[in-house]
């Protein structure tokens, strides 16, 4: 594995990001994080996962915007079709308790791939945020799912200025399921997966499959609408104005 590290003790999977300097989400990022997950899903031996960070004060950025530069648009579906559908399908069809252990920056994609765990646990130096709408793209998949958790103003709110908030504030919103110090994350989020690891897990299995079920909010129905979306506002001239403003360090020059 070459972004990834992945490991089994006691009954956990851990997955864990190491792409420095940000954890930048490639295709090749994705697609390991799904096999292992695929692998973690399929060994009998598994009976909850950690998704967490091997980079300093870095969870993970969102995704690596050379994708956003294909003019043909073909990476940009490839890699949503990974994020926003894969990775969906795999965590509702787990059959096992997924915990994001969010150390340090969470941004764009990085949100996305923490929300699609079942459980937060996040450090108390930690952030948060949807950046996207700054370089002239926008936070597609929170459309969906981000109302129903933090409400449709307050969603609003933060999916259009941008900005970025505390693990407080995240906790507050309903984002993070816990707080703890920052040094504390990963023992913490051990201590839950331990925990959740010594249940039955047939009745583990059917209460997960159940909970999503009944949490699934037509995330299938709306998610086809959302990836087009997302296509043809990365297509536009500002959409690309805005990732070369970002990548050359200056303020976008809008039309």
């Amino acid at each position: 594995m070459q972004f990834i590290k992945y490991s089994v003790i006691d009954h956990i999977a851990e997955i864990a990001l190491a792409h420095p300097p940000v954890n930048a989400l490639s295709i090749p990022m994705l697609n390991e994080i799904l096999t292992v997950l695929r692998t973690a899903k399929d060994d009998d031996n598994v009976r909850a996962i950690i998704i967490r960070s091997d980079v300093p004060k870095r969870f993970c950025a969102g995704l690596d915007l050379s994708i956003l530069q294909d003019t043909k648009g073909l990476a940009v579906h490839e890699f949503l079709d990974k994020l926003y559908i894969e990775l969906a399908d795999l965590q509702h069809n787990l059959g096992k308790p997924s915990i994001a252990a969010v150390s340090g920056a969470a941004r764009a994609g990085g949100m996305t791939l923490s929300i699609s765990c079942n459980v937060i646990i996040a450090g108390k130096s930690s952030t948060f945020g949807y950046p996207e709408i700054d370089v002239g793209i926008i936070p597609a998949i929170h459309f969906i799912h981000l109302p129903a958790i933090v409400g449709r103003h307050r969603a609003f709110e933060i999916l259009f200025s941008g900005r970025s908030f505390t693990s407080d504030e995240a906790y507050q919103l309903g984002l993070v399921s816990k707080v703890v110090d920052d040094d504390q994350v990963l023992e913490e989020a051990r201590s839950l997966a331990r925990n959740l690891a010594a249940k039955s897990k047939v009745v583990m299995r059917m209460g997960h499959n159940t909970f999503m079920r009944f949490n699934d909010n037509n995330y299938r129905r709306d998610i086809g609408h959302v990836v087009e979306s997302f296509c043809t506002v990365t297509a536009t001239d500002d959409a690309q104005e805005g990732i070369r403003a970002f990548v050359e360090k200056r303020k976008p020059n809008w039309s």
